[in-house]
């Protein structure tokens, strides 16, 4: 019996019922066109800001979900970089940084194009760039089985196999075709935005066509066919999304490809995409949020309690875990204990911090009042 759903007779023709998501897609709709109309009316600079945490939160997760840590202050200067905010990247040290940044502008910028070999070849290179190890910008051509493994040496466990390296160039041929197909205007199209994103990312994710780098060009591939199907760079990131409940997005990719009827595949996909809409929304507020509090407090805060405040707010939505506290305060600025007391004090006086744990002690740790 067939073990893989590559292997089947009916490959390809993938079926679903959207039956138990129908709401959901209703909402990602509202959701879309609400974030759209809030972004619109946001000032250029806020709006841009909004737009560059969020291709952030998506450069630096779909690298975790790898298990690679890129510097996220090298991630930023790249992407503002190819925004054309800045110039100057002599500063960058990570050089996969580089890559990764150039990679996120491109997807975003060239999402109306038609997908080619050439442009996932394209992909590939900015995001392996100097990798020796693997061959980069061409499909993989080894003999040995292309396996997704997890265990110990010795104890591995084998989660899915994909095509032969033979096969490759024609089945990516097939999911091009497929992919420009589905596109608006095209002879299959596919109007339901997270639907396509769905298929596109499965289909790529089970034909695995490179050495390395398959999971990221795969949530690009995702990214690029929701813009497509909406008709504007999409403004979530599913990669921030899929991190924080990791597992449940392999165990569900590897239940998905073991057979061409894929629903419990779309309904955890676009309850995903959902979850990303909603986060995106939050991200506004939070961008919002931060304008405000440096307007109010721009001309009353020194070098020090600026650098700790954007540090702090670095971690987005969520917040600042534990709270900032004198010894944290110390190792950021690298100021005496008085000192940290003592800005930490005055601004908590000036309302720019609130109380986050118990008062008095060691245990005394603030949050910035937004």
């Amino acid at each position: 019996m067939a073990k893989y759903n590559w292997q089947q007779n009916d490959w390809r023709q993938f079926k679903f019922s959207l039956e138990a998501v129908e709401h959901e897609l209703l909402i990602f709709t509202e959701k879309l066109g609400r974030v759209s109309g809030i972004l619109e009316g946001l000032p250029e600079e806020t709006k841009q800001d909004v737009i560059v945490e969020i291709i952030l939160a998506e450069a630096i997760k779909t690298s975790e979900i790898e298990g690679e840590y890129p510097s996220r202050k090298d991630v930023l200067f790249s992407i503002r970089k190819n925004l054309g905010l800045l110039h100057d990247t002599e500063n960058i040290k990570d050089k996969s940084a580089v890559g990764l940044g150039e990679l996120m502008i491109d997807v975003r910028n060239t999402f109306k194009d038609v997908l080619t070999e050439e442009k996932l070849f394209t992909w590939h290179k900015m995001l392996l760039g100097e990798n020796k190890r693997v061959a980069i910008g061409q499909w993989r051509s080894h003999e040995e089985p292309m396996q997704v493994i997890s265990g110990a040496l010795g104890k591995e466990k084998v989660h899915y196999e994909a095509p032969p390296s033979s096969r490759v160039p024609e089945e990516m041929k097939q999911f091009i075709q497929w992919f420009n197909d589905t596109a608006p205007g095209g002879k299959l199209e596919i109007k339901k935005a997270p639907v396509r994103s769905a298929v596109a990312h499965l289909y790529f994710e089970t034909i695995h066509p490179f050495e390395d780098g398959n999971g990221r060009i795969g949530r690009a591939i995702a990214e690029k066919a929701l813009s497509q199907t909406i008709g504007r760079p999409v403004l979530l990131s599913l990669s921030r999304t899929i991190e924080a409940s990791k597992k449940l997005y392999y165990d569900s990719l590897e239940k998905a490809q073991q057979s061409n009827e894929i629903t419990p595949w779309m309904e955890y996909f676009i309850k995903t995409s959902l979850d990303a809409q909603t986060e995106a929304e939050e991200q506004i507020e939070f961008t919002l949020k931060k304008t405000r509090f440096f307007d109010r407090f721009k001309d009353k805060l020194n070098d020090r309690q600026l650098t700790v405040i954007r540090r702090m707010l670095e971690e987005g939505t969520k917040g600042f875990e534990g709270g900032m506290n004198a010894r944290k305060y110390i190792g950021i600025t690298k100021t005496s204990k008085a000192t940290a007391t003592r800005d930490m004090q005055r601004l908590v006086e000036s309302g720019a911090f609130i109380l986050a744990g118990k008062a008095g002690g060691r245990s005394t740790s603030y949050q910035v009042n937004l």
